[in-house]
């Protein structure tokens, strides 16, 4: 389904689509990778990166401004979970940016949902708080970005509860078990546990995915618990890119030694920062990572209309 959306500007237009052919999702990368460069982080999350690609997705629509015939700005609207409201994202090209077109596809997008809507701000910068104002949006969720160095890396030797080992996980092999542990680790977080075998090939299929750091703890031939990492080789950063534990295998000390095991091998790859998210409403979660010599490097935000 297709649905153009003029909206009161000269030479502005908004495309509404369920799905981006190859040339339209090449074409929004390059728009994302343009604004990267640009504000120094990602304005879409990795999620929905990889939702640009493969076709139509379930909830996910898409929405290409276009100035002139030229693509200069992108949001993304996923409705996916049952309970909150749509969640979304949006980037202008940096050569298109002080026009109007960040209100004009936020317009778009309150429009798409009836206004019931939230809204990341990565990084959190001035220019989309603002936008987030002007649009109505209240600030209601903030996540931290944590970084460490990894040298030199001073933790002590990772101590596994009684009966775990850990080893590596096995592509194919592991896929239904690790989703249905990160399922119940993850129920009270929407977008970590609703993850689906779609969403783990693709990120199996990434560049970055490499098994010999995706570590698996296990009890009685049970997996119990997980820490998965991620390397950002061009920024030549480690990545704590998601720890889970089954919830009756919790206040044992397996989320920390997961954590320590992920992080020794993080630094014995070559890489001298590791960083994580973690939400700041987790005061115990950020006790633990402080303790292990994280502190905040930057902050994303999430803002929603009133409900």
């Amino acid at each position: 389904m297709t649905t153009d959306v003029p909206l009161p500007a000269p030479g502005r237009e908004i495309q509404t689509l369920d799905a981006l052919d190859p040339v339209q999702a090449e074409a929004v990368l390059d728009l994302l990778g343009e604004a990267a460069r640009s504000d120094g982080r990602q304005a879409v999350s990795e999620q929905g990166r990889l939702q640009l690609r493969g076709g139509h997705r379930a909830g996910v629509r898409h929405f290409l401004l276009t100035s002139a015939g030229v693509l200069a700005g992108y949001a993304q609207l996923e409705d996916t979970d049952p309970v909150e409201a749509p969640a979304a994202e949006l980037v202008v090209h940096p050569a298109h940016r002080g026009h109007g077109h960040g209100r004009a596809l936020g317009a778009a997008v309150l429009a798409a949902t009836g206004k019931r809507l939230r809204v990341w701000a990565h990084g959190g910068s001035s220019a989309a708080r603002h936008l987030a104002q002007v649009l109505g949006l209240s600030l209601f969720r903030e996540l931290r970005q944590l970084r460490r160095t990894l040298i030199p890396l001073d933790l002590a030797e990772p101590v596994l509860p009684e009966g775990v080992t850990v080893r590596t996980f096995v592509p194919g092999q592991d896929d239904a078990a690790w989703l249905a542990v990160n399922s119940a680790a993850f129920a009270h977080h929407p977008e970590q546990g609703s993850l689906t075998q779609r969403d783990l090939d693709d990120r199996k299929g990434e560049p970055w995915f490499d098994p010999k750091g995706f570590f698996l703890a296990e009890r009685a031939g049970g997996i119990v618990g997980f820490h998965w990492t991620k390397v950002h080789a061009r920024e030549q950063l480690g990545e704590v890119y998601v720890v889970g534990v089954l919830p009756d295998a919790q206040g044992g000390g397996l989320g920390k030694a997961l954590t320590a095991i992920g992080l020794r091998h993080l630094a014995a790859e070559g890489l001298p920062t590791a960083m994580l998210y973690v939400d700041a409403d987790n005061p115990a979660a950020l006790k633990v990572y402080e303790r292990m010599g994280f502190t905040t490097h930057e902050v994303d935000l999430m803002y929603r209309t009133e409900s």
